[in-house]
This record gives structure tokens, sequence and C-alpha cells, in this order.
């Protein structure tokens, strides 16, 4: 959840570029992760690959050829 900003502090991002390439202007793992009140669910889930479903499923995957 992104907490409310003033229209200066949305400025002021914007004008670092980081908001310019990412999907819903900004990137949790960059400045913009200051604009982030909390994550609900997976961290790796919201910036890209869940690894740790990734894992489970290699892990379940590998035990079928035992």
């Amino acid at each position: 959840m992104v907490q409310d900003l003033s229209d200066r502090e949305i400025t002021d991002y914007v004008a670092t570029g980081e908001p310019l390439d990412k999907a819903g202007a900004y990137g949790i793992q960059g400045k913009g992760a200051l604009l982030v009140e909390r994550i609900e669910g997976c961290f790796s889930n919201v910036v890209g690959l869940p690894l740790s479903l990734l894992l489970e499923m290699l892990r379940e995957f590998a035990s079928s050829f035992r």
C-alpha cells in the first residue's frame, strides 16, 4: 500500500527518473521503498519471482523422480 503523497513529494520522486521504467511508477526495491507503508503477501511476489514458491515447486518436482 502506497501512502498519500503531496504534490511536491510526487514531483521530487518523478524528478529522480526512477518511476519512468516501472509498472505502477514505483519500485519497492529502490527509492520508491520510502513510499510504501506495507506489503501484503510475499515480498518476492511483489518484486518479481516468488522465490520461496519456486523452491517448493522444484523440491516437489525433484521428489517425483526418486
